[in-house]
């Protein structure tokens, strides 16, 4: 086989026309090759290196366990003490003449191993693996100095316990926390695959193990140094392997030529087939088309270890976060792949449903193997052209899957490119290998969901619908409709069903806007005839008449983009879906069931949580809080709590105006008390959207001006929090300098945003992602900014609102601190506002609700970096979330009841 290029025409032999799929001619055979030993073919060049999955895993593993080691060591003192202890008193016990043999025997083995494998692979040309174990040597050195001087100048005590100890030479030194030469060469060992060969793996624990012992009998090291130090060169290893890639040696096309010999096939010729779903399909092998000296041709799956493990950390995210019908098994091997593959194209056969063949399969060395199948030909549903899928191939196809699941057999990927039409018409079903036999109820039922999607996407929910009652009876497709949600779906479908959710909307807004501006041409015709009327003086007549004229404007703006909105809404496919099964089972069961075991945004908060909480108690555990309690300022707690109250009316006030709408006042204020207990079960820059949204909504604000009324409201306070950020830490900085120079901080702040901008206007991808989200933004915000700064009063109530709201919770906090504080650890209002406000800045961008942990330990590292101590920041900080986060659910919870029952909410 030769290759000569990445495209399939420049290699010599490609095969023409009549060798394709569709037109092989299964006799055609040549003179030339009767006992030919190189065949010839085409295939695209693969990649010289590849980036593996397993690696990011074992780099991940590594990490993790010196993460937990250094835990471990922290907080684990009297264990790690005593376990040294006995470790020392074991190994004194060894003879001296056997100590100093062995230190000797690895100190010198410790080095020419590494010098003869290297050798030893430069003699076979394998210079690569050689370059990749020196660079990964010299990022495990500089990784043993970091961790040294971090050990030795910034670790806290117990670590520096672990990892240390008296140096035997001198009692003043200490030894060194990581080897700083065993390191680089576990890492140079790893990253050059010598333990995946026998004998120098066996050499090379040998010379591990007899140079840790002679380490720790002499006491140089400790046992927490020495595992800390394999560790290092271990992960760094990875890492770098994981960084610049591995050689690649995934078989090529002549290596399955030569396979296919093995089996008893005589192949001519082999084409790669391009998948057509690289994101979804790479984990389902290579496919190739070999044509045959005395035979059909074939359709040749090859699988390696590398295309397996393509995906993996999606099906492992699916296999914790769905309810038992979890994805196959996320770690599998080769030998398993290939049996379930082979088990599942008998059972499918058995079982009566059209399925392609498979007459051979073999190991491709060790790490792929190969299934051959008898050729199928034909196109794919994706491919076949909209006239050509006509009702009786949807019939079909249901068919086909009704066999299937008459056996209990669950496909598990049901999309276009997975049915296959041959030219006869028949349809065949493909990619078998992810299914599942003796199947539950569950993944029968997600099957019927998926065609039921994947047919609507090409022919509508009518004709899909349609179609599977014909076959399958009502009840077994009414049975599906709670499994119809995004979740149960493949990756693909789920990409297109959100890229028409896309275009629905676009196509929304564009018809909302084609009807304000035809409505703004009508008012602008009528305006200026009015005024070629005849003219009258103006009384207070005419003042009215002309405001009743506005208002009327005002009201058919607002009906004629209601009749455009109504008129551009279309459904999803999915709910088409459910409707149209309704029409056939009006009772059938339309609430989705309940897939997902725990959903990203709820693990990410119980994360989030948890490391906010542990800081917090670390925090709390040397608080003696009786005392502090006891002589606490009452009357600086009752000021804080009325802080914490007027911050609902300036809230109030800052939403209101940006709503040129009249909304009433009290029931807005009611709104924020309620958005106190919404922000408790979202994440505190969700939950206050949403919920004022809504608010608008039901007080007679059109949906989309409601959204940029909201969004107007966010942009502007967005824009004050930082202008206030940034005076206040201006004046942080200069309050106790006489001269009215910036501190460092804003400088580098200032700095930081520069360097930010600069790199993403630099980027493609960034300045694109950018420049969209900023488009969208200004498609429906800024209009609506500019009906607000048409009347001055409402942007004076907004901004001052904002303003007032800010005042309060700084005042607020510093109520708490005054509280249990005195004269001598006051802190400005300057530096409470700017504690105040990256706290909150941080809260907002929390998946926690409410900002919990957060918002907790920013406030308190914050007051403890200005000066205040740690015994009076704490209790100060609780105070204050107590009487603004958790105090008000109560009231909020009730508020939010109250404007429910009034349609309010």
């Amino acid at each position: 086989m030769k290759q000569q290029g990445a495209h399939p025409e420049d290699a010599e032999g490609s095969p023409d026309a009549s060798s394709r799929p569709d037109t092989a001619d299964p006799g055609r055979t040549s003179p030339d090759t009767a006992h030919i030993d190189e065949l010839e073919g085409d295939e695209p060049l693969l990649p010289a290196r590849v980036h593996r999955p397993s690696d990011l895993m074992r780099l991940l593993g590594g990490v993790l366990a010196v993460a937990v080691l250094l835990a471990v060591a922290a907080f684990a003192h009297g264990t790690t003490s005593g376990l040294e202890q006995d470790i020392t008193k074991g190994t004194g016990q060894a003879p001296d003449l056997l100590i100093k043999i062995g230190g000797l025997a690895s100190s010198i083995a410790i080095l020419l191993v590494p010098v003869a494998f290297a050798v030893e692979r430069l003699i076979k040309r394998d210079g690569l693996r050689i370059a990749d174990g020196v660079l990964a040597a010299v990022l495990a050195h500089g990784v043993t100095l970091a961790t040294d001087l971090w050990v030795a100048r910034a670790a806290p005590g117990s670590i520096q316990d672990a990892l240390t100890q008296p140096s035997p030479g001198d009692v003043h030194a200490l030894t060194d926390p990581v080897h700083g030469y065993l390191a680089p060469v576990i890492a140079y060992m790893t990253a050059v695959g010598m333990s995946r060969r026998p004998r120098w793996r066996a050499v090379l624990w040998v010379v591990l193990l007899l140079d840790a012992f002679s380490m720790l009998v002499t006491g140089y090291t400790t046992p927490f140094s020495i595992i800390l130090t394999v560790l290092i060169g271990w992960t760094v290893a990875y890492g770098t392997l994981y960084a610049v890639g591995s050689p690649n040696v995934r078989p090529t096309g002549r290596t399955l030529m030569a396979g296919l010999r093995t089996v008893g096939f005589h192949p001519v010729t082999a084409s790669r087939e391009e998948a057509s779903d690289a994101s979804e399909t790479g984990d389902r092998g290579r496919r190739y088309f070999v044509t045959l000296e005395d035979g059909p041709p074939l359709d040749v799956t090859v699988v390696d270890r590398e295309q397996q493990a393509q995906g993996f950390f999606y099906r492992a995210w699916r296999n914790l976060a769905l309810r038992g019908f979890a994805t196959r098994s996320s770690l599998q091997s080769l030998r398993q792949a290939l049996e379930q593959e082979a088990l599942l194209a008998y059972a499918a056969i058995a079982a009566g449903a059209n399925a392609p063949k498979l007459i051979a399969t073999s190991e491709l060395g060790p790490d792929a193997v190969m299934l051959v199948y008898e050729h199928s030909g034909g196109r794919t549903l994706d491919s076949l052209p909209d006239e050509e899928i006509t009702d009786e191939l949807l019939r079909d196809t249901w068919h086909q899957v009704r066999a299937l699941q008459s056996r209990r057999i669950a496909h598990r990927r049901l999309v276009g490119d997975a049915i296959l039409v041959d030219p006869s018409g028949t349809v065949i079903l493909t990619d078998l290998r992810g299914g599942e036999i003796a199947a539950g109820e569950l993944l029968l039922r997600m099957d019927v969901s998926q065609l039921l999607v994947t047919l609507g996407l090409r022919v509508g929910a009518e004709r899909a619908v349609a179609s599977a009652l014909s076959v399958l009876g009502p009840d077994a497709v009414a049975d599906c409709l709670p499994m119809l949600q995004p979740i149960a779906l493949s990756r693909s479908t789920r990409g297109t069903l959100r890229r028409l959710a896309r275009e629905r909307a676009e196509r929304e807004r564009e018809a909302v806007l084609e009807a304000s501006r035809q409505q703004s041409r009508t008012a602008r015709a009528e305006h200026s005839g009015s005024h070629d009327a005849e003219r009258t003086p103006p009384d207070k007549t005419a003042d009215r008449s002309g405001k009743k004229a506005v208002r009327a404007e005002q009201r058919a703006e607002k009906r004629a983009i209601d009749e455009a909105l109504e008129e551009a809404r279309e459904e999803d496919l999915l709910t088409q879906i459910r409707h149209e099964v309704l029409r056939i089972r009006p009772q059938a069961p339309v609430e989705p069931a309940r897939l997902e075991r725990v959903r990203p945004r709820t693990l990410i908060s119980v994360i989030a949580g948890a490391i906010g909480a542990y800081f917090l108690l670390t925090q709390l555990t040397h608080i003696e809080f009786g005392p502090l309690i006891a002589n606490a300022e009452w009357g600086w707690v009752a000021a804080a709590v009325l802080f914490s109250a007027a911050s609902y009316v300036a809230a109030a006030m800052a939403l209101l105006g940006f709503v040129p709408e009249r909304v009433p006042f009290v029931r807005t204020v009611a709104a924020q008390v309620a958005g106190s207990f919404v922000k408790i079960v979202a994440p505190a820059a969700v939950g206050g959207v949403a919920l004022n949204t809504r608010f608008l909504q039901r007080a007679g604000v059109r949906p989309g001006l409601a959204v940029a009324s909201v969004g107007a409201s966010q942009l502007f306070g967005l824009g004050c929090h930082i202008l206030m950020l940034l005076a206040f830490g201006y004046l942080t900085g200069t309050e106790k300098t006489p001269s009215l120079s910036p501190s460092r901080t804003v400088i580098g702040g200032l700095l930081t945003v520069a360097v930010l901008v600069l790199v993403v206007t630099s980027v493609p991808f960034l300045r694109k992602f950018v420049v969209t989200r900023v488009r969208s933004l200004f498609a429906g915000v800024v209009p609506r900014m500019l009906d607000v700064l048409q009347r001055p009063q409402k942007l004076v109530t907004g901004i001052g609102g904002m303003l007032l709201l800010t005042a309060c919770f700084v005042m607020c906090l510093d109520a708490s601190i005054r509280a249990f504080g005195d004269e001598t650890t006051s802190v400005s209002i300057a530096g409470v506002a700017v504690v105040f406000l990256a706290g909150n800045a941080l809260g907002s961008a929390a998946p926690t609700p409410g900002g919990v942990g957060a918002v907790e330990a920013t406030l308190t590292v914050g007051l403890i970096a200005v000066g205040l101590p740690k015994e009076v920041a704490a209790p100060a900080v609780l105070l204050f979330r107590l009487l603004t986060l958790w105090l008000p659910v109560l009231p909020g919870w009730i508020a939010f009841n109250h404007l429910t029952r009034k349609a309010a909410l």
